[in-house]
């Protein structure tokens, strides 16, 4: 089959058994990639994701209010029709 290989080409490649090529299909077939990664692998991903949304809410709330000052600065500056 085109763009698939033998579990004897991929034991041979690789130096792997093909019971554990086996395996590995199956668990990946069950679980997909989670088969791959203990929970608590995935546990401290999750904390390092949620602390970069913080982090980036808190960044996005900065340039919010920034925005809203510039805004405001803008309108106590003289009115010139060349600068608008």
């Amino acid at each position: 089959m085109s763009g698939e290989k033998y579990l004897s080409q991929l034991s041979r490649e690789y130096k792997v058994s093909h019971t554990a090529i086996s395996n590995w299909r199956e668990a990946y077939q069950a679980k997909g990639e989670a088969a791959f990664f203990s929970s608590e692998t995935q546990e401290r991903s999750v904390e390092v994701l949620e602390g970069r949304v913080a982090e980036l809410e808190r960044f996005c709330g900065q340039l919010a209010l920034e925005n809203t000052v510039l805004k405001k600065a803008l309108h106590l500056l003289p009115s010139s029709n060349a600068t608008r």
